[in-house]
């Protein structure tokens, strides 16, 4: 009866943690002000317009896109919008606790969300850098996002999912480039853009999956 408690959906602010540790973006740095992620343009001012009182959201670069998400700055009329589709709260009253729903925008996010897809790309390279079997490189992924190793019908799937993607890639090079080109760092040069972007939306299918925003 002790050996395990209930299997919960994670905070939001532990998701997007969690992708940023898996991929190795994330900032182990403590303390410092508020930073300012990937944030939808123009949002703030669609919500609050107010003359006199608006303010445009000035995205940071570098390091601080990968802080914590506690060092999010908050807006209590406008939540970021990737946590409050895994039910942030909006902070504009107390909350004595947290819904936990499960909606196909949530898996949204996880797919196309700036923050993901850049993860997974970091992801993919760590990945590809592993080793030199794609089944070690795809063990590795996993175990990375999920703390086990996959079975071997995941394996199948995940293999099936990587030749099909490399196929897309090579015939269609510019939507390579364009997967790539999500988010503010650095894409590694020295890997194929078709290679890394088979790799990234294999990334993309293991940070997905319900284990990876679940509690086990």
């Amino acid at each position: 009866m002790l050996s395990r408690g209930p299997r919960l959906r994670l905070d939001a602010e532990v998701i997007r943690d969690s992708a940023l540790s898996a991929s190795g973006l994330l900032s182990t740095r403590i303390g410092g002000p508020s930073v300012f992620p990937y944030h939808p343009q123009g949002l703030w001012q669609e919500i609050n317009n107010r003359p006199g009182y608006s303010r445009t959201y000035k995205q940071d670069s570098g390091e601080k896109l990968y802080r914590r998400s506690m060092y999010t700055f908050w807006k209590r009329t406008v939540p970021p919008p990737s946590m409050a589709a895994f039910d942030a709260p909006e902070r504009e009253y107390c909350q004595i606790s947290r819904s936990r729903t499960n909606t196909p925008l949530q898996a949204f996010v996880l797919l196309h969300d700036p923050q993901f897809v850049e993860a997974a790309r970091h992801l993919a390279s760590r990945m590809l850098e592993s080793a030199d079997d794609d089944r070690q490189r795809l063990h590795d992924g996993f175990q990375r996002c999920h703390t086990r190793p996959p079975t071997m019908q995941e394996t199948r799937v995940l293999l099936s999912e990587l030749t099909a993607r490399r196929k897309q890639y090579t015939s269609d090079p510019e939507s390579a480039r364009q997967l790539l080109a999500v988010g503010e760092s650095a894409v590694d040069s020295t890997i194929p853009d078709h290679e890394l972007a088979a790799w990234t939306s294999v990334a993309r299918v293991m940070m997905n999956l319900s284990e990876f925003v679940t509690k086990p």
